[in-house]
């Protein structure tokens, strides 16, 4: 951008404002909803944002600032100065200010906060004198300088709460509201001595130097690793950046008028409409969120139903309550949106420093949506995209079964929602290196904080002993669609020796435990879990989503399992079906090994004979509950190694079973075996070389189409899929096998057989070839896990070790087995259905990798003209939505 005219600060307050809620890139989502609040009109204490352009300028030239930033930033200052009455760094009145980050889209906890920021040895005096309060101004100092030197100068928080216990202690004090402003001023002294002693320098006096210190290290904070973490989890790009906002210090810990609180439109849990959320009396905001003090309800009714013996803010502060339930009916109208709202009452005075559309799992995102379009603040197609589709993910999973016998031994907050077992870690580190042993964990912490981020994630649930509703545990695992219990005073951790103490028990590391993220309950050991229900408010935005989606949504299933689960969610047919599941089960692989231990088609054809019951039966049953619905069988793809034994002791059990000797079967394993098993003898080159192999599959698939059809009454029309080709030549053969074994099954049981033959598109020559070998074939699946394979020359089950710097460096926008690579693997997809359809204008395309299943991939299909997508049986709900928002174009009302 160029520098002279440029405008790098925007102000706001009393009713002003030079910026707006659509300018959010530039202002941050804070920056831009504190303007909108006060262009409605509503209570916001002055302040300005300093731009995310900063931010960006800031990384381009070694840390730097602007030329012209200093002087916008005065001008600024002065103006809050104005409108308060106040004169930032003046000895006698000083305007102290609150530094805070707000990237565009909301990263809780991530980024870090500056309170009190202007007070010192001087101001602290006129503070004490203004309010006539030595105690609270002693306390807003001491609350700057741990604050600061935490963030700005980089002294570890503990050793001021170090120091804090220990004078308790000494003065045997429990809480710290005992402590008076003598007892502050000696506490301060010894602050700023490990301020002194931990940075080597004094603690700043200087307001300026305060404040471009903390300006500093909000932007600094964009590249901590905890943000870093953050962004690759959820997908926010390096180079947005975060704005400042500063804004003159309103008090929430004057005395028993003032309070701070956070508070929500909905319920984030459950969606229910009704002010949600919790206050403290005489305190700041960070006590709320840290959840150092257990935080007060709101309203009476939550009052009541959490059992709390302290009065609710609308018994409390009746006219504070009435101006905060004003407040958010104005906002959410505006907003059309469930609101996340910030708030400090400073003696009596209501004022509102933050709304933002508040997280919320997706049970509440769901009965919103619905709700907000009942009521008529949203459309149908807006509430379609409000729920994020990867969210639905959290509803499809278990929930503890009622009559299940539970020895609850702690119960806490309902934090978020959902159930999980696990072992019990007692850090971050523990919980992933579990997560990589493929074991399941419950991370258990005295509280989370943003360095959790990563042990969070790998958990399957989160227990906390301290904090409320609104603690950074609970935010971070609504977001992430964990279970979360919060609060759980009785539970004690001893971090040291890996135990916790509740009652007489004692549990250790690597002992199971139970959280029900709905009730609040921890339970010892495992416990029986429920499939989910999924009715009500999902059942009826499936239904809208259905009515806007243009693509199908078909279901990869091998067994009678996998397609019940799938038609249950809704799926419109099998799009893969693996047949190679089918031949590893009891009787079955001794007959695939004696196939492939034989020496000619005539003994491969015998052993193939026994087989041909079974696959025929896997096919009847397949049939059946899909009944009439398509359903696509590949035929068989992995290489034949596979099926062989592989120790000493499983070749013992193939001679005893086969009668083969064990010299045979060691030469035919040598013989099979592959450098490269990926790109070798796989496939339709399977078919080719043993012909048997494709017609007993094939005759499989046609009997029991017969059979399901009588049985049913449903006409079947299978899809028989040939994998691996990469040329038209390779499917003819193959198709004409298929097409032979159709007519002597037709001729055999008197019956007309609809069926088509098509063909897995993964290799790239197969997409450049889409035309020819449309010639023959009827339907194209892309198999895009192969495809990506072969097209980037990257193996899946190696990729880990580079993927991660990859996406980091920016070389790949994603994990391109997660999201398909639109412009390489992509441009594949496009020429296959392009020239596939110039041949065959009716053919019909599908995708069947993993992608089919991610909701920025369908969007893809949707934009590549796909005519369904097929992605495993519990994504088949997030399919459903994400194919709806991809045919509605860009998804409505969404926020970052």
């Amino acid at each position: 951008m160029a520098t002279g005219s440029a405008k790098w600060v925007y102000a706001f307050g009393d009713g002003k404002a030079e910026g707006k809620s659509q300018m959010r890139d530039l202002l941050g989502g804070k920056g831009a909803n504190l303007a909108e609040m006060c262009n409605l009109g509503l209570p916001v204490p002055p302040g300005f944002t300093i731009t995310t352009e900063v931010c960006t300028y800031y990384y381009d030239h070694g840390k730097a600032y602007p030329p012209e930033l200093k002087d916008q930033v005065a001008a600024a200052l002065t103006q809050i100065g104005n409108l308060t009455g106040r004169k930032f760094g003046d000895a006698s009145n000083p305007l102290l200010v609150s530094v805070r980050s707000g990237a565009r889209a909301s990263m809780p906890g991530m980024m870090d906060t500056v309170l009190n920021l202007g007070l010192n040895d001087q101001t602290v005096l006129a503070l004490a004198k203004e309010a006539d309060d030595e105690r609270f101004a002693y306390d807003s100092y001491r609350r700057f300088i741990t604050m600061y030197s935490n963030v700005v100068l980089g002294v570890e928080h503990h050793a001021f709460e170090e120091a804090l216990e220990h004078y308790k202690e000494g003065k045997g004090y429990d809480l710290d509201t005992e402590l008076g402003a003598e007892d502050w001023k000696t506490l301060i002294q010894t602050y700023k001595k490990i301020v002194r002693d931990e940075h080597g320098s004094d603690f700043p006096q200087g307001a300026e130097d305060q404040l471009w210190g903390a300006i500093s290290a909000v932007f600094n904070s964009w590249m901590i690793p905890r943000a870093k973490k953050y962004r690759e989890l959820n997908s926010i790009p390096e180079s947005w950046g975060t704005a400042v906002n500063v804004q003159a210090m309103v008090f929430g810990n004057m005395g028993d008028t003032s309070a701070t609180g956070v508070a929500f439109t909905r319920n984030p849990s459950t969606g229910e409409k009704a002010l949600y959320g919790e206050f403290l009396i005489n305190a700041q905001g960070e006590d709320v969120v840290a959840g150092i003090r257990t935080p007060q309800n709101i309203t009476e009714k939550a009052r009541i139903e959490a059992e709390s013996d302290k009065p609710s803010m609308e018994k409390a502060m009746p006219e504070s309550y009435a101006e905060l339930t004003r407040i958010y009916g104005i906002l959410e109208a505006h907003y059309r949106d469930m609101q996340d709202m910030e708030f400090t009452i400073e003696k009596g005075k209501l004022w509102m420093l933050q709304t933002r559309n508040g997280k919320r799992t997706a049970k509440a995102a769901l009965r919103i949506a619905v709700d907000l379009a009942g009521e008529g603040l949203i459309s149908r197609e807006e509430a379609i995209g409000r729920v994020e589709p990867s969210a639905l993910d959290q509803l499809l999973h278990p929930t503890i079964d009622p009559k299940a016998d539970r020895k609850v031994i702690a119960s806490g907050l309902p934090a978020s929602p959902g159930a999980a077992t696990g072992e019990i870690v007692f850090n971050s580190e523990d919980a992933e290196a579990l997560r990589k042993a493929e074991r399941k964990c419950i991370l258990v912490r005295i509280e989370t904080s943003p360095e959790d981020i990563h042990g969070m994630h790998a958990a399957e649930g989160i227990l906390t002993t301290r904090g409320g509703m609104t603690s950074h545990a609970a935010v971070v695992a609504r977001g992430m669609g964990k279970p979360c219990v919060s609060g759980v005073g009785s539970i004690r951790i001893d971090y040291k020796a890996q135990t916790l103490k509740v009652g007489d028990a004692t549990l250790k590391a690597g002992d199971r435990i139970t959280i029900d993220g709905s009730t609040g309950q921890v339970i010892q050991g495992e416990v029986k879990m429920l499939e989910p229900e999924l009715s009500g408010d999902f059942a009826t935005l499936m239904e809208w989503a259905d009515q806007f989606r243009g693509m199908k949504v078909r279901a990869n299933a091998d067994t009678p399992t996998d397609a019940r689960t799938a038609r249950n969610f809704g799926a419109e047919g099998i799009g893969l079906c693996r047949t190679e599941h089918m031949f590893f089960e009891g009787d079955r692989i001794i007959a695939v090994r004696e196939m492939i231990l034989a020496d000619d088609a005539e003994g491969r054809r015998a052993a193939l004979a026994k087989i041909l019951p079974y696959q025929r039966q896997d096919f009847v049953e397949l049939f059946t509950i899909m009944s009439g619905l398509p359903v696509t069988i590949r035929l068989l793809d992995p290489p034949l190694h596979e099926f062989l034994p592989h120790t000493d002791a499983e070749v013992a059990e193939v001679v005893k079973a086969t009668g083969v000797s064990e010299d045979k079967i060691r030469h035919r394993m040598r013989e099979l075996s592959e450098h490269n098993p990926m790109l070798g003898f796989r496939g339709c080159r399977l078919a080719i070389a043993f012909p048997e192999i494709a017609e007993m599959q094939a005759r499989a698939i046609f009997e029991a189409a017969v059979q399901a059809a009588a049985d049913t009454g449903s006409p079947v029309t299978p899809e028989v899929m040939v994998p691996l080709v990469f040329t038209r030549t390779e499917f003819d053969i193959v198709k004409a096998r298929i097409d032979a074994m159709a007519k002597a099954v037709s001729e055999e049981k008197g019956a007309t057989l609809n069926y088509q033959v098509g063909t897995m598109i993964e290799l790239p020559r197969a997409a450049l070839k889409a035309g020819e070998i449309a010639q023959t074939a009827e339907f194209f699946s892309f198999g895009t896990n192969d495809l990506t394979q072969t097209a980037l020359g990257i193996s899946r089950d190696d990729a880990a070790t580079f993927l991660g710097p990859y996406t980091q460096k920016g070389i790949l926008a994603a994990d391109p087995f997660i999201t398909i690579d639109q412009e390489g693997v992509g441009e594949l997809v496009r020429i296959g259905v392009e020239r596939g359809r110039a041949t065959r204008p009716d053919i019909k395309l599908g995708i069947c990798g993993e992608h089919g299943g991610d909701p920025a991939s369908i969007g893809f299909c949707q934009e590549v003209g796909l005519d369904y997508v097929s992605c495993s049986p519990y994504r088949v709900p997030i399919a459903r939505l994400a194919a709806a928002q991809a045919a509605l174009g860009k998804v409505l009302g969404k926020e970052g």
